[in-house]
């Protein structure tokens, strides 16, 4: 490993000990793994909480040396047809194990993006290649997956790692990087995070390369992530009635800083909650993101949409 490494592979679990968060579920796999009674599985759960990271940890465990012979990894949603599985997974699950191991692994991340066809071909090949293979899936969604392969698995789902195991994750790097860096920068960067342990590793190598001293302000200038004072006063402006100030601080986010609109209404409605106002204000608000939200991943117009949504906020106190 040198300076030049993408810190969440420097930084990646390497054994079973190593993975935070998921004790329960490690105790399982790992008492799997020392019987060699690997059953298919499916690690559900939302990004950056391990899956990957525990998938690549059993077939180290499992396999040794020739972890690498017997270990397929396959992002779903980069090949999402049927043609993957009918070619290059049934043929990595046709051949022998290398070594003296009852079977292979075949890891399939964000499964869930696979076609319905897709994953009709891939049940047959399950019960095809059952002695010589086993199926580890990822899904954001375990809902996503047809009920067909669910029962052909064991179901573990993964919570989002709590604050204390990100602040143990961040505080391990900085000092093994020799990186100068505050409690409140910490939060800051725990608290955009949001769960997602791969995100939070990220935001410290993007905010390191800016210097080894960790500020509010390279933390912000690393990310998509808005300033949450300026977000605060976007909503103050908008429930006050002042909309055309409100409106200035919302284009200054997106034309300036180049903030994300699906990120800025991600934060809005997340900081609703600190505001103090009427909690039936508050309801109507949060419906009013919902309903934008929704606009902006059929494909609305950003500016439009949010310029819309802080006028509707600026027009509640008159109701």
């Amino acid at each position: 490993m040198n300076e030049y490494d993408i810190w969440i592979e420097k930084y990646r679990p390497k054994k079973f000990e190593d993975v935070l968060g998921q004790e329960a579920i490690v105790r399982k796999v790992k008492a799997f793994v020392e019987t060699k009674g690997l059953p298919h599985m499916i690690f559900a759960g939302s990004p950056g909480t391990g899956k990957s990271s525990l998938a690549l940890v059993t077939a180290r465990t499992l396999y040794g040396e020739t972890w690498r012979d017997n270990f397929l990894e396959l992002n779903a949603s980069d090949s999402r047809g049927i043609d993957t599985i009918r070619g290059e997974v049934k043929n990595f699950a046709r051949t022998k194990p290398i070594g003296n191991f009852p079977y292979k692994i075949i890891f399939l991340d964000e499964s869930d993006a696979l076609t319905k066809e897709a994953q009709q071909s891939l049940r047959r090949t399950m019960e095809t290649f059952s002695s010589s293979c086993r199926f580890i899936m990822s899904a954001n969604f375990s809902s996503k997956i047809i009920e067909p392969i669910q029962s052909r698995c064991v179901v573990f789902r993964f919570r989002p790692l709590s604050n204390d195991g990100i602040i143990k994750v961040i505080n391990k790097i900085c000092e093994s990087e020799n990186i100068k860096i505050k409690e409140e920068q910490i939060n800051t960067i725990v608290k955009i995070a949001d769960g997602d342990v791969r995100n939070a590793t990220n935001i410290l190598q993007s905010a390191a390369a800016l210097g080894k001293n960790i500020t509010e302000e390279s933390i912000f200038e690393a990310t998509s992530y808005a300033n949450p004072k300026e977000i605060l006063d976007i909503l103050n402006l908008a429930v006050s009635g002042n909309f055309l100030k409100s409106k200035e601080l919302l284009l200054n986010l997106m034309l300036k800083e180049g903030i994300d609109g699906l990120e800025i209404i991600r934060q809005l409605q997340r900081t609703i909650f600190d505001l103090e106002l009427d909690e039936k204000l508050k309801l109507k608000m949060i419906e009013k993101c919902g309903e934008v939200e929704f606009r902006l991943v059929e494909g609305s117009d950003a500016f439009i949409q949010l310029q819309s949504l802080i006028a509707s906020f600026s027009k509640l106190n008159e109701a």
